[in-house]
């Protein structure tokens, strides 16, 4: 029941008696040579037999379960011994050095963001030379504007205050995790939590920026969100049960002797809460949410002990996001208009009265109009920021407030005479910077695509006029590159812009790199996005080796931030391409590669990877895939529905076991992925998760491609048996000779997201395309 049912072709494989993947690829050295490594370990079975709906099976590496079992420890130890052998004989013993040397060698010996103003300081964080992580600093602000602020914040003679060293932290506890940090209205306490296991159960810590003496630390375990009050003497806190659902909020005074007190419980295992205040400090809001619907309290600042009162209830599928001006709430909804049953296409924005007896009384404010989806908001005294998609690009806009607006006529977004932010014309990532003064008029963005080194830049929402302030440099990344301005990316808003006149440029290497965005037809006919990137020099057609990136749940958009560890893949004639599969991205997007319908995240991810050796961009065995975390997922099932495609695979962190992990509610996110992935409660849910669970499909007697698994032992998202059960099945029953190329790493410190410093980064990266070319055969080459 729990095992696809396999093509007619790979019917006839389950007999075969030699390794059908060699005779497909003659000239891909990558199955191991006996004598130069020790053998693959073999995992213990343990009889164990599951049952769910009616139906049982067998599962004889659950013991892997008990992270506790010595076995599981020498299991793992084996296999990075394992893992190291097999890629360090790449390239003849110095492949994976070599290739982190080229990324250390491209990083800045320091790096650093451009400080932003807020109140009387000038924040920002660095990362010193020679570190790992950042620290966080300021400096009082001069008064004669920002290139003077700049000047003194370049300036040694200007006394630093360091806020946080992660650096410090790290060094202490030899692991380093931090989750948020706050500063209070008044700039004298700093608020963050600090993860120093993996596991995530981050402790909260509260610094006095004056004495700089930690003066509260949470007795709790796993809080998450942080917001303080107007007064910077109050803070509120989301605290994890037992399966790291963030579900209550509590609320603490500083010197005080008054007792901390609870102010929210969530009972629904389905919900997660999160706290935060408004931009200006005056209200709390309480959001408790699922994936795809939320709903919100609010209280007073001034007034906590007196409560939080709802705007309105949960509804499936309707989301709320709130902020407050001048006595209005603003919200940006997809709830119902006109007391309809239906949600809208996507979100608009509304308003009431900031009273709690007025809160039912909305009126629209503006819709987004036609082509355009409104994703997010921020506010500020004398203007409101939307975050925008307009035809599948990310965009932003600012309006000026406060907003005159006749009830009876809700307008259009294009009526408010916003102003659109000039932003790089191709493929952009556009990422808000910290943004934390109420009354700033300047808005920060950090601009970045897969050929435009990271750019800071502030936009004047006043004077509508933009200032680049920093790009990310690197070594070897100036030389024969062009520059090009400001423009806006959609022509249908070219009236709205004002341009700097000689704007400034930056570094682009789009004359050294093709980028570009195709749609590509899956299974049911939709298109599906994707984007492609190579260097025009080194680029073969027909014959380039080449990774397919996805993700595709969550709603989250894939990551095609610039990244110069890819450069040494580029100017190695590799393609990168990032498919942009359902499951992600907005939420309809989202919704349609949820639940029973996954199998349409994993179909399209196939179609994206058919398309580029059909077209030629990638030789049809050359063709790799990295997913990780939920990618993780996607990328095994589209292994075991088709074991030809890709050559090769690394999977970071993946969910691979999802049908036994989604049976286990006492599991951490379990219930709440039951919005995503399904309730295997549900039968018909149930059976669309066995359809393609990663480990309970995989082919007897098949030729797997060689796989490397990345785990970390104290992962709390994604169990480190995942990543070994997997391994161990598909050494057992798939082809013997092309299982010895798939090999598990494991960190045995780290948590889901790693160890997270720069250089370290580096040498992950390394290792993970040191594999990738030892399995193409391609390790002795060295650039094309």
């Amino acid at each position: 029941m729990l095992r696809r049912r396999p093509p007619a072709g790979a019917f006839l494989r389950l007999f075969a008696t030699s390794c059908r993947r060699s005779s497909l690829h003659p000239s891909l050295p990558y199955l191991p040579d006996p004598a130069a490594l020790p053998p693959p370990p073999v995992a213990k079975k343990v009889p164990f037999t599951v049952s769910a709906h009616g139906s049982s099976w067998s599962d004889p590496y659950h013991w892997m379960r008990d992270t506790s079992d010595p076995d599981l420890a020498a299991l793992l130890a084996a296999e990075n011994t394992y893992a190291d052998a097999f890629v360090g004989s790449a390239g003849g013993g110095g492949l994976r050095a070599r290739l982190a040397a080229e990324m250390r060698a491209r990083l800045p010996p320091s790096v650093a963001t451009p400080p932003q103003p807020w109140g009387p300081w000038l924040y920002y964080q660095y990362v010193p030379e020679g570190k790992e992580y950042p620290v966080l600093s300021r400096k009082l602000k001069p008064s004669r504007g920002l290139a003077q602020a700049l000047f003194d914040y370049l300036s040694p003679s200007e006394k630093e205050q360091v806020l946080l060293d992660w650096n410090e932290v790290a060094e202490k506890n030899g692991y380093v995790h931090i989750g948020s940090c706050r500063i209070s209205p008044d700039h004298r306490f700093l608020a963050y939590t600090v993860d120093t296991s993996g596991g995530e159960l981050f402790s909260l810590e509260v610094k006095d920026l004056q004495s700089e003496d930690v003066i509260f630390s949470s007795p709790d375990k796993g809080i998450v969100s942080l917001a303080w009050a107007r007064n910077s003497e109050t803070l509120f806190y989301t605290v994890c049960d037992e399966t790291l659902r963030p579900n209550q909020v509590f609320c603490t005074k500083l010197q005080s002797e008054e007792a901390g007190f609870l102010v929210f419980t969530e009972e629904d295992v389905n919900c997660c809460v999160d706290i935060t205040s408004t931009k200006d400090f005056k209200y709390m809001t309480v959001n408790s949410n699922t994936r795809t619907s939320s709903e919100v309290f609010v209280m007073e600042s001034d007034n906590v002990r007196e409560g939080l009162w709802p705007i309105r209830k949960r509804v499936d599928k309707v989301q709320y996001f709130l902020e407050h001006h001048n006595g209005f709430f603003y919200i940006l909804t997809n709830a119902p208009v006109n007391d309809t049953e239906m949600t809208t296409e996507g979100y608009y924005l509304a308003r009431c009265r900031a009273e709690k007896s007025l809160v039912d009384r909305w009126q629209i404010v503006a819709f987004p109009g036609s082509d355009c989806a409104i994703q997010d908001m921020d506010i500020f005294q004398d203007n409101l920021v939307l975050f925008l998609r307009m035809n599948g690009t990310p965009l932003f806009c600012s309006i000026n407030m406060p907003i005159d607006v006749d009830v009876q006529e809700p307008k259009e977004l294009n009526d408010l005479n916003p102003w659109y932010f000039p932003i790089p014309s191709d493929l952009c990532s556009i990422i808000p910077g910290s943004n934390n003064d109420f009354m700033s008029s300047v808005y920060r963005l950090v601009v970045s695509s897969p050929v435009i080194p990271d750019l800071t830049v502030d936009y004047d929402l006043r004077k509508r006029t933009f200032t680049i302030l920093h790009q990310e440099e690197g070594a070897s990344l100036s030389a024969n590159l062009g520059t090009v301005g400001l423009q806006s990316n959609v022509s249908s808003i070219q009236q709205n812009l004002q341009l700097v006149e000689n704007s400034q440029s930056w570094s682009d290497l789009s004359k050294l790199f093709s980028c570009k965005r195709i749609e590509v037809v899956s299974h049911d006919g939709v298109l599906i996005p994707l984007v492609i990137l190579y260097s025009r020099e080194a680029h073969r057609h027909g014959d380039s080796p080449g990774i397919l990136y996805g993700y595709g749940a969550y709603g989250e958009d894939l990551d095609k931030n610039w990244c110069s560890e890819r450069l040494s893949l580029l100017s190695r004639g590799w393609v990168l391409a990032f498919a942009d599969v359902r499951g992600g991205g907005d939420l309809s997007w989202h919704l349609a590669g949820t639940k029973t319908k996954k199998i349409n995240s994993i179909q399209d991810f196939a179609a994206c990877g058919m398309h580029l050796i059909k077209e030629g961009l990638v030789h049809q065995n050359r063709l790799c895939a990295i997913g990780c975390s939920a990618g993780g997922l996607l990328v095994g099932a589209v292994i075991n529905m088709f074991p030809d495609l890709f050559s090769a695979a690394v999977l970071k962190v993946p969910f691979l076991d999802i049908c036994n992990t989604m049976l286990d509610p006492n599991l951490p996110l379990t219930v709440l992925d039951y919005e995503e992935f399904g309730d295997p409660n549900i039968s018909a849910e149930f059976e669309a998760i066995c359809s393609y669970s990663p480990y309970d499909n995989l082919l007897p007697g098949v030729c797997y491609p060689p796989v490397l698994v990345t785990a970390s032992f104290n992962d709390t998202r994604v169990g480190i048996w995942e990543a070994a059960k997997w391994v161990a099945k598909v050494r057992d029953i798939t082809c013997t000779s092309c299982s010895q190329s798939v090999i598990l790493k494991t960190n045995m410190q780290s948590g889901h997201f790693g160890e997270g410093g720069r250089f370290m980064h580096c040498d992950e990266t390394a290792f993970e395309y040191a594999f990738l070319m030892k399995a193409l055969g391609l390790d002795d080459i060295t650039m094309a």
